[in-house]
């Protein structure tokens, strides 16, 4: 049996989109699991923290990428204490474990 070019497209069409879910949702875990830290590091707890978690997640809906999160990281964050590798290496391995705690859910 032949697979049409219409089921071809829609198959493509389908895994283009789960792949989009996907990585949406890894990304906003990641935001999450970052602000979190970021909300430890500046010694914030309950609502404070959860309101500047919440901060960086919109942040990320600024523009395409990871350069929004990282601005207001490096806005937020001491930058004598945190450098910009820093940063972006906690970034980083958020983002390993965002993509570990997605992919098993």
């Amino acid at each position: 049996m032949s697979v049409s070019f219409e089921d071809r497209r829609r198959g493509f069409e389908s895994k283009w989109a789960h792949d989009a879910e996907l990585r949406f949702r890894v990304e906003a875990r990641r935001d999450r699991l970052v602000g979190a830290w970021a909300a430890a590091e500046k010694g914030l707890t309950g609502g404070a923290a959860e309101a500047f978690v919440s901060s960086v997640i919109a942040a990320d809906m600024e523009e395409k990428g990871d350069e929004d999160v990282f601005r207001k990281l490096r806005a937020e964050l001491d930058a004598g204490r945190y450098s910009d590798e820093v940063i972006r290496t906690r970034m980083a391995e958020c983002l390993e474990q965002a993509a570990a705690e997605v992919l098993k859910d």
